[in-house]
């Protein structure tokens, strides 16, 4: 006889299992009362190349499905016309006709182009009595699986494999009205609700497709769909009852895939392949966990931090494409995703990878890189055919095959895209020490970026200092004529810098003398920031002078670094102007992200009370009850005077860095602990933040108390100090070698013995 098992004895088990191993305990997990009844609210479970969200749609329990290589690429006949060229963009411009460009690029390229995009996979609905009846509904952070139980005795378990592309549910105690269907999304109809704009997402009906096939067997549905150009997926749902008790399997294919959609899921035969998929899941799991953890005293920003921890270990892995807008959790709503859901590299791509260095996780992050990789052939081929030069650069806005899509000209075909992208190569690099990393892929990206700058800048003739021939600073007069400067922003200047600083570095590294010798001369050609008593502007004779959601000017301060508050008093005082300029101006139309990267700001500044209450903000105000980042304030609680909320990931994780910001840097090359706490936080922890320079830190901080243990993982010499402005104290260390300080050791200078 089987027993139902009372959600309190689960929720004992998931707490006594968390305890055991690394990550959140039972007190961070997401917990619903009640099951969410929108698709962006629901739970979302995820591996980086299958996701899904668990919600109640009209009545019927929901697993929207999602697969991140599900993308529509046909062409868009605009960027194959000979206007798609820079020097026609700068010709309009100078000749104030830049309606036209609107028209080309902005409209016809984006806003008015249904594809390409993004597009959703299917709904996998249950159908029973009462669904909305639930206990509780917790999402377990520590192994990443949902438990569900209903008033009726009915449970359900259901995870998402962390190391194959598959889904599993379990359900246990069956009513007998108990049906499963698949729901396509709905490609096929009379009608056309026509044109809206890309935040509120296109009908996908626009898209012309013939609607798929769904098959049903007893004990499997498949759904078979072609789209554009020979482009085609399939999905497939297996189970197996026994009793009362159901397990069942779901997979995604798609022809874009390196198996080209040929592999199937695998059909559920008995409960051995359920529990080993589910043991070798939470192995992967605990394993994640395992690479880093931190414990402050205010339970709003850990829980938070543990839920993006938690996002970004489902949406991101060595071998499928980097996490997009919405990643693998796309609107499930009939329309195309927010923005398309594409790979915006202004700003979203960057920041969604921010966390995973001091987290350790670069065996995560190496996916964007593998991807971008790639697509460099992409790349260059579009860096010759519209900037009209040799080098690298990349479009602002691209598929998932890396060609552009057009968008706001400015930002989405930007001439400093891949300058910023660059930085990951060099955050790579430098918190792997990975010597052959830096030879193969990140100084070969870099030099090409540099190349691409040295050809594309002109001399300017008044100053006699290198310029571009136009200048942008995302997203400032948003895509007006005037977001187009005739002096090159601090922005593009802030890249420019460090493309080639960066490069220099690295061929200096890798003993290419010449190369960091023409590097360095070019970069001694650039001019410096524009400053005024305001600090930081956006160009010379613009500063930030309203309220703005993207702080692109200060991007050479945070995150590339060129500005830093160790490097004196004036450069600290810079900053402290451009700080108290943000806050002169206020919020008004700041979004999530701006208050993520403000938390982060504040934490390189050394302010740890303003870095935890813009993050504070940003939980409270920015996230809906699953934790997504939905951009408007959604507490109306003035905040900000966007209060819509379309999805995107990349306040979430810029979230997670800014915390872990307040506990360690080493941007600088000496690892500062704790240098940005508040004033209230008298106890915190962290264990296995990496460092530049290849270092794992774990430290705990107590009142009177200290003790900091590190380990190299490489050959190198360690610069370590206490707080914002302790002297730091040096030790040589070999790769595998472990050392433990305590207080008393940062009370005097020099290297420790």
């Amino acid at each position: 006889m089987k027993y139902a098992i009372p959600f309190s004895l689960i929720s004992l088990f998931l707490a006594c299992s968390s305890i055991e191993q690394p990550g959140p305990v039972v007190e961070n997990n997401l917990v619903y009362t009640e099951l969410a009844t929108t698709w962006d609210e629901g739970i979302p479970l995820g591996n980086g190349e299958l996701g899904a969200l668990i919600w109640n749609k009209e009545g019927n329990l929901r697993m929207s499905l999602d697969r991140s290589d599900l993308w529509d690429l046909r062409p868009i006949s605009w960027l194959e016309k000979d206007e798609f060229r820079f020097s026609w963009v700068h010709e309009k411009w100078l000749e104030n006709d830049y309606g036209i460009v609107q028209e080309f690029f902005d409209k016809g390229a984006y806003s008015n182009s249904i594809a390409p995009s993004k597009i959703p996979g299917a709904g996998l609905e249950f159908h029973f009595k009462d669904v909305a009846a639930i206990v509780k509904q917790e999402l377990d952070l520590a192994t990443a699986m949902v438990m569900t139980e209903w008033k009726s005795g009915l449970l359900m378990e259901s995870f998402v494999d962390a190391n194959e592309a598959r889904g599993y549910f379990k359900f246990s105690h069956l009513p007998d009205d108990f049906s499963i269907e698949l729901t396509p999304p709905r490609y096929e109809s009379d009608t056309d609700s026509g044109l809206v704009d890309e935040v509120t997402g296109q009908d996908l009906r626009r898209l012309g497709y013939t609607q798929g096939a769904v098959l049903a067997g007893e004990q499997e549905i498949s759904y078979h769909q072609e789209g554009w150009g020979g482009f085609y997926y399939d999905v497939v749902v297996n189970w197996k009852k026994t009793g009362n008790e159901l397990i069942g399997c779901w997979s995604i294919t798609s022809s874009l895939s390196d198996d080209k959609g040929q592999v199937g899921a695998e059909t559920i035969s008995t409960d051995l392949n359920y529990q080993q998929a589910k043991k070798r899941h939470i192995g992967w799991w605990r394993d994640f966990w395992a690479k880093s953890d931190l414990q402050v005293p205010d339970p709003l920003l850990q829980k938070q931090w543990y839920l993006e921890q938690y996002k970004f270990g489902s949406a991101a892995r060595a071998h499928t494409p980097p996490i997009s807008l919405q990643a693998v959790w796309t609107a499930d709503n009939g329309k195309m995703p927010p923005w398309k859901g594409d790979f915006h590299h202004d700003l979203n791509t960057q920041l969604s990878y921010w966390p995973a260095y001091s987290g350790n996780h670069l065996d995560l992050e190496i996916g964007f890189l593998n991807w971008l990789w790639e697509v460099k052939p992409v790349a260059e081929r579009y860096t010759r055919d519209y900037f009209g030069v040799e080098g690298l650069n990349v479009p602002g806005v691209s598929t998932l095959e890396g060609k552009p899509m057009g968008g706001w000209i400015q930002y989405s075909c930007g001439p400093t895209v891949s300058a910023w992208l660059g930085q990951h190569f060099y955050l790579h690099w430098r918190y792997s020490m990975d010597k052959e990393f830096l030879a193969d892929r990140a100084y070969p990206w870099m030099a090409g970026v540099a190349t691409f700058l040295d050809n594309f800048s002109e001399i300017d003739e008044e100053s006699g200092l290198r310029k571009l021939p136009l200048s942008s600073s995302p997203e400032i007069h948003n895509n007006s004529r005037e977001a187009w400067f005739d002096q090159t922003t601090n922005f593009d200047l802030a890249l420019i810098r460090f493309a080639f600083d960066k490069a220099a570095e690295m061929a200096t590294e890798l003993e290419l003398h010449n190369d960091a010798d023409h590097w360095r001369s070019v970069l001694s050609q650039w001019p410096f920031y524009a400053i005024d008593e305001s600090g930081l502007n956006f160009a010379p004779g613009h500063p930030y002078a309203s309220s703005h959601r993207h702080f692109s000017h200060l991007v050479g301060w945070h995150p590339l670094g060129n500005l830093d508050v160790s490097q004196g008093p004036e450069v600290a005082e810079t900053i402290d102007q451009t700080l108290r300029n943000l806050e002169k101006y206020g919020p008004d139309w700041w979004t999530g992200y701006s208050y993520s990267w403000a938390g982060n700001l504040y934490a390189r500044a050394f302010d740890g009370n303003r870095a935890a209450q813009s993050l504070r903000d940003f939980a409270q105000a920015f996230c809906l009850p699953n934790s997504f980042h939905v951009n408007g304030d959604q507490t109306k609680s003035g905040l900000s005077k966007f209060t819509y909320r379309p999805f995107t990931l990349e306040g979430n994780f810029a979230f997670a860095s800014g915390l872990q910001e307040m506990l360690i840097q080493s941007h600088t090359g000496v690892v500062r602990l704790f240098p940005s706490l508040p004033d209230d936080w008298d106890e915190v922890t962290f264990d296995g933040l990496r460092t530049e320079g290849g270092f794992m830190v774990s430290a705990g901080i107590y009142p009177d108390q200290l003790e900091v243990n590190v380990e190299a993982s490489v050959d190198g010499i360690l610069k370590i100090a206490l707080g914002a402005s302790g002297r730091p104290v040096e030790r040589e260390m070999t790769a595998g070698e472990k050392v433990t300080f305590y207080l008393n050791d940062f009370s005097s200078s020099g290297m420790v013995k």
